[in-house]
Order: structure tokens, then sequence, then C-alpha cells
């Protein structure tokens, strides 16, 4: 499965920023990740801090998955509102999994800044606007940032007048945030994996896994086509990959997003901030350090990679039309587009941890538009399990949930 489409913007301003091998022969480890991506890189740093012997293994080049297509907005809100989980699944559990996802922010700045990573990734803190799309969303935006208050996340909720007086934009109402962040998510990847290649991670690429099985003494074995892999633990953090390997494709939905970037601009927007809106599918919008407008949207379900090339100047053309249409006044030339694919499941919440059935499997699956928010978490809760410890919200995005 491919899963971006022409020349995603990271991959071509970054080039190579590191050469692996693949692997020779058979070989043993106590964890084998499989998935050499950003989801890959967090968890191989984790575990390699906490002393395990981590094998990495991915079909493609490092990082050419899903990650270089990334548009990389760190946002704690996720695609399913607030009150709408609360609905689903209790308030508790709904609570509980927007706190780990405003927690996993802190987290991650943390941990880019003790490896030495900040100015190398490009993580910066933003503020983030979330646009009511139309008057009907008003009630809803209203109710989702009371919600949200009472479990102390900060909000602030900005009438029409101020959205115009702050962005120039027209609409009815806007809740910002100030738990936010943007990051060069293609080389953070590459910073992560050469701290845990410091400490005896190998990281295999171009070795594709098949086949995957637990003996009777609860081994698993990995096959490749490049030799066999013995392991304790099987991570996957393969993305939407995964369904071609586990019994997981009826678990998450797949898409096509499209993302663009512009060539670098003086002239920006309010505190160059991360926009987004209410509307489904969203569109959305960050800059980078270079001063260039990234955004990304127009969704559609996912077919085959020839649809989605073909439908790529279409759904460019829209994204550039959106970004001219609410910033007239700024000169976007666009530079670079690509498509990717990304799974998300039906009520928002990511899959981590151990799939019933399936145990010495471990997942970090169905992301939907928190990727590295819920890379951060699958981290946090899949190292825990490897340590014989369960993570406090292990059961929010357990399997069986």
């Amino acid at each position: 499965m491919n899963l971006t489409s022409e020349h995603p913007y990271w991959a071509v301003k970054n080039g190579i920023l590191g050469v692996y091998p693949s692997l020779e022969g058979n070989t043993k480890c106590d964890v084998a990740v499989l998935g050499a991506g950003i989801t890959g890189a967090i968890l191989a740093e984790a575990l390699s801090a906490d002393g395990h012997d981590v094998v990495v293994l991915d079909r493609r080049d490092v990082c050419h998955g899903s990650t270089s297509a990334s548009t990389a907005l760190l946002q704690y809100e996720i695609d399913t509102h607030l009150i709408d989980l609360m609905e689903r699944h209790g308030r508790e559990r709904a609570e509980r999994a927007y706190l780990a996802c405003h927690r996993s922010i802190d987290l991650l700045e943390d941990r880019i800044q003790l490896l030495g990573l900040r100015d190398d990734c490009g993580f910066a803190r933003k503020d983030s606007v979330y646009l009511a799309s139309q008057e009907r969303d008003v009630d809803v935006l209203r109710r989702e940032a009371v919600a949200r208050r009472k479990i102390g996340i900060d909000v602030d909720t900005w009438a029409a007048s101020e959205v115009k007086d702050r962005l120039g934009l027209s609409h009815p109402l806007a809740l910002a945030s100030t738990q936010a962040a943007e990051v060069d998510a293609y080389r953070l990847a590459h910073g992560l994996l050469a701290v845990a290649a410091g400490r005896g991670v190998r990281i295999l690429d171009r070795t594709e896994v098949t086949e995957v099985t637990r003996d009777r003494s609860g081994s698993m074995h990995l096959v490749t086509d490049r030799g066999h892999v013995g392991a304790r633990w099987v991570v996957v953090a393969s993305g939407y990959e995964a369904v071609e390997c586990f019994d997981v494709g009826k678990l998450v939905s797949l898409h096509q997003s499209f993302a663009l970037a512009s060539e670098p601009m003086a002239q920006r927007w309010w505190k160059d901030c991360l926009l987004w809106e209410s509307a489904r599918p969203y569109f959305y919008l960050r800059t980078d350090r270079d001063g260039r407008a990234i955004l990304g949207g127009e969704d559609v379900p996912f077919r085959r990679p020839g649809v989605r090339g073909k439908a790529l100047s279409k759904k460019l053309g829209k994204l550039e039309n959106r970004f001219r249409k609410m910033f007239p006044e700024l000169p976007m030339e666009v530079a670079y587009g690509w498509a990717g694919t990304f799974g998300e499941t039906s009520d928002g919440l990511a899959y981590l941890g151990e799939k019933p059935g399936m145990p010495g499997c471990l997942f970090a699956l169905g992301y939907g538009g928190n990727g590295i928010t819920y890379s951060v978490i699958a981290g946090e809760i899949i190292r825990e399990r490897i340590l014989g410890k369960k993570h406090e919200d292990d059961e929010v995005f357990a399997f069986d949930r």
C-alpha cells in the first residue's frame, strides 16, 4: 500500500537524514517494532531508555510512509468533540481521553528538550484556533468550551467580532487555546532514531515483514523477505499498513488527505496560529519556521493509489482557493503538494495496547487527525505494558472499550 503520493514537502526539504541497513539473516531481540516513522521512533527511544533490546523494521526507507506526509499540527483536540465522547463512552472516559491528549504535548516537549532535539526538529509552541464553520455550530462549540473548562482545559471563546479583529475572518465563533504546537515530524523521527541507535537499537529499513506468529512458549517470530526475527514482544507501529498483516481492518476506515506547502511568505496571519474548523472534513492550516503556509484537508475515502494521484491536482486547487479566500491579502504561491493516507476509528480514539486474542502483539492504530499526539500516548502505554505495568489510561484506548 502506498501511503503518500507525489512529493511530500518534508522529505524533499530534509533529504536523506540517515542511512540504515536492511536485515541480513536472522536475529533476536526483546522488542520488534514494525514501522520506522514517528510512532516507531517515539517507541524505540522510550523502550531503549528502559533498557530493552529493540529492533525497528520498515518495508520502505525510514520515515517515508505517513510521517513524510504529516502536516504535524500538535493539538489536544480529538476529532470527536468532548461532549460527543461523553455521550458515547461516559463522562470519565471522555475526560480522561482529552486530558491524556492535552498532557501529551507537554510530554513530547519535555522529551525533545531533554534529548536536545528542539532546534533541529523545529518544535514550537503555538496558539490553536478552532473556527465555527456555520452559525449552527455556535451552540455546539459553546457547550464544548464549557465541558473543556470543567476539566481544567483553558480555552477562550471568541465572538464573531473578535475573530474578525484578530484574523480578519468572518466566522460566527471560535475557540482559542494556547495548548498546541507544530514540529517537523520527519526530522524529529530521525532525531529520536539516532538517539535510540546510540543505545544499541537496530534500525532496519527495506525489510518487509510478511508473517508474525507466536509459539507455545510465548515467543514471537517474524518472517521477513530478508530473514527471521525472534522477539518477546511485537509492537505494530506501521500505521494503516497494519491491516495487511493483522486482523484489524474492521477497526479503522482509511481516508486520503491532501496537503500543500507554499513558498515562504514575509506576511502571515495572527501569531502564525494553527487554524482548523468545525466542518467535517475540516480544513487545517499552520506555518513552518521558513515562513511557509502548510495546509490540508479535502479528505475522501481511500480507494487506490492511482485514484489518489489523479485527484491530487483538483484537490490541491481547492485547498489553494480556500486559502486565498480566507487571506486574499497574502501573496501565497504553492511550492509542494502531496497526499497521504490516514485511518480513523468510529469514535476518534486510537487503539493502543494489546488486542484480545493476539497476545504478544501491541498496537498503535487508528490515529485520525491526532497522529503525533496519539504517538506519544502510545509510547507511554506500550512501554508500561512491556514493563509489566498498567498505564492509567490503558482502558481509555483499549480495543475492548
